[in-house]
């Protein structure tokens, strides 16, 4: 299961649309090594004067390793945290995920970032079942 997702939560969902705020923090509460990589990036980023900021240590476990794939590959989660942080998230494996400003992803770091070169680059044996 991806998200801890609480009775009442679910209940509205049901009901009808739940806005990004109680997204947000069902995904913060479901996923918090995710949701700590992710913060830590962009406090990250904000100190950056190139509109970018990188993570590229391996979870610790396979839980956390699940959780950080569990919020960049569903389009819901990550584009729920795109929204709340202002940011264009890219992933390229288990482990390393970049945040980017908006007005970044036209520019040259974002492209080599998320260009299947950059994917070929960041491989390594070591984590070949990422």
């Amino acid at each position: 299961m991806s998200l801890d997702v609480s009775p009442a939560l679910l209940e509205k969902a049901e009901r009808g649309e739940v806005d990004d705020a109680e997204f947000v923090a069902c995904v913060r509460d479901s996923l918090p090594y995710a949701w700590d990589v992710i913060t830590s990036m962009i406090a990250d980023l904000e100190g950056s004067a190139d509109g970018f900021a990188d993570h590229e240590t391996p979870p610790p476990s396979e839980a956390e390793r699940g959780q950080l794939l569990r919020a960049l590959a569903s389009d819901a989660i990550r584009g729920g945290l795109e929204r709340h942080f202002g940011v264009r998230l890219a992933f390229q494996n288990c482990h390393r995920v970049a945040a980017f400003r908006p007005g970044e992803v036209t520019g040259e770091r974002y492209r080599a970032f998320v260009s299947p070169r950059g994917q070929l680059l960041n491989q390594s044996p070591e984590l070949r079942d990422c």
